[in-house]
């Protein structure tokens, strides 16, 4: 009977091939000779009519491989945490989303509170990354360093208001509206992570995370009188955070104390099993909330004297006089120069513009050349979003789309590539300084906190205010150097920030010289 059975479904497989794969939904639409013709015309390869056809033929095999990769379902890493999407907050302007998602029993960050920027992952909870592209959108997956505070005890509470697609320093370019300083609200926390700031500067939360491409973290930790670390690049896992350009993507922690900015670090750095390949399988990563508070007796402090300049002189007296109390702790402190560092800012425009342009928009948060995992649902969310409404695109990405798009154009992808030869010149430089200092300080902004822009400013002093304050900032986007601000002290009642800075890897020296100065500052 099965011998029969067998001869009979090969002689129908025979007559009826199709019997055999059944049709399916295209994954994409086939390619005509036409299509072929017209994209041949306008990158002037002048195929011949038989070169047409056989790339016809050859791209209908090629489109089985991309069917079958349609096909095939990508591991999501499961949701471990229960939790509801929560709500959209009405009351307090630092607040995008607020949810409830306690974490576990026990940990490192056992009873603390925490807010994330609205531009790292949290399943099940609305992400908008401060822009009306992605209102509505909902990621599926928890970012790394959410599910790491989790596993640490943390308790979030909702998703902390972020410049509109990160691209401001300033506050008050989000979609949900500005953001106000909590020292005085006719000004600017600093941004991109303006409510991760002011959410913990207010102690609604204990801690925050925040990102930084050319100052995101540590500009409204200076302006909000907090601490903010940009890590080591690398360091902390940037899986799970909508990215602006690869090469300058961190992401970290904003907590009022140093030692609570160990604790979170050592929480959320380590390597992510190849998620992320900025990272390698031996990755330093001491304990640093046991290591903070070791002291810095005999470390050599370096004040950068171009970090110094063009500072507003009283920011950089009250920098300077708070470096200098760390000889009480057992440092020496001592000037270094390095003219190199002037050109930072420079050095960093061709990166971000033309870079921010190939990755965040023609590549739709992600581009290619990313051997790490891909947020096809983000990517989805944004191609959609830029097809249809590119014209709610942010002032200042509308600025580095035409830029980029003219630059490229004319002079192809020179500048960015000789802007990232330059980086490894300039990183190679401030490792020469690190070699015979422990850290360099420096003011992290040159002012106190901006004024918000009103209906009586200019759109041109209104794009002034947006990335006005980053020289001392940007550098160490490029060169991926930890570094940290902590309040030195106030001007006009406002926080004025001193930037420590260290060696790659280092971060935890960086933290000890920060915990030695916050503990002379405090007492």
């Amino acid at each position: 009977m099965i011998l029969c059975y067998n001869i009979m479904i090969n002689y129908f497989e025979t007559i009826f091939p199709s019997i055999v794969e059944l049709q399916k939904s295209a994954a994409i639409v086939r390619i005509s000779e036409e299509d072929i013709r017209s994209i041949s015309e306008e990158m002037r390869l002048k195929l011949t009519p038989e070169e047409t056809s056989a790339i016809y033929e050859w791209c209908g095999e090629t489109c089985r491989s991309y069917q079958r990769v349609y096909e095939l379902i990508p591991p999501t890493p499961l949701v471990r945490y229960p939790r509801t999407p929560g709500y959209r907050e009405q009351e307090d302007d630092s607040w995008y989303y607020r949810c409830d998602i306690k974490g576990a029993e026990e940990g490192l960050l056992a009873g603390k509170t925490v807010a994330i920027k609205d531009n790292v992952s949290v399943a099940g909870v609305p992400m908008m990354n401060g822009s009306k592209l992605l209102e509505g959108f909902v990621p599926d997956k928890d970012a790394t360093v959410v599910t790491r505070i989790l596993d640490a005890g943390g308790r979030i509470l909702g998703k902390a208001v972020c410049e509109d697609l990160c691209c401001s320093a300033s506050s008050f370019t989000s979609a949900s509206g500005p953001v106000k300083n909590p020292y005085d609200p006719t000004r600017s926390t600093g941004g991109s992570s303006s409510g991760s700031a002011s959410l913990v500067a207010r102690k609604v939360v204990d801690v925050a995370i925040g990102g930084d491409q050319g100052g995101s973290i540590r500009i409204p930790a200076s302006w909000c009188g907090i601490v903010g670390l940009k890590p080591t690049y690398g360091l902390v896992p940037y899986t799970g955070v909508m990215p602006v350009e690869k090469t300058l993507d961190h992401v970290g922690p904003m907590t009022r104390t140093v030692e609570d900015c160990a604790s979170l670090l050592e929480v959320i750095a380590g390597y992510d099993d190849g998620n992320d390949p900025r990272q390698f399988p031996a990755l330093p990563h001491p304990p640093y909330s046991k290591l903070v508070n070791y002291g810095i007796k005999g470390k050599k402090i370096g004040l950068l004297k171009e970090g110094f300049k063009d500072m507003d002189e009283e920011v950089a007296r009250v920098v300077r006089q708070a470096a200098l109390t760390l000889e009480e702790a057992g440092a020496e402190v001592s000037d270094v120069s390095l003219p190199i560092h002037n050109d930072g800012k420079a050095i960093w425009s061709p990166i971000t513009f033309e870079g921010t342009y190939q990755m965040m928009v023609k590549g739709n948060g992600h581009g290619y050349g990313w051997k790490g995992t891909y947020d096809l649902q983000l990517q989805e969310a944004l191609a959609k979003a830029y097809n249809l409404r590119p014209f709610d695109c942010p002032m200042t990405l509308k600025i580095a789309m035409i830029f980029s798009e003219y630059i490229q154009r004319n002079y192809q992808s020179k500048f960015y590539s000789k802007a990232q030869n330059l980086v490894q010149h300039l990183t190679k430089e401030y490792n020469r300084i690190l070699k015979d200092y422990d850290v360099m300080v420096m003011p992290t902004l040159p002012s106190i906190a901006y004024k918000l822009p009103t209906s009586n400013n200019t759109l041109r002093e209104t794009l002034k205010l947006a990335q006005g304050m980053v020289k001392n900032t940007k550098p160490f986007n490029l060169t991926g150097h930890p570094a940290l601000t902590i309040n030195a002290g106030f001007i006009e009642g406002l926080p004025c920030g001193m930037m420590i800075v260290g060696r790659m890897f280092d971060d935890l020296t960086v933290l000890q010289v920060a915990r030695a100065f916050e503990k002379l500052r405090d007492c």
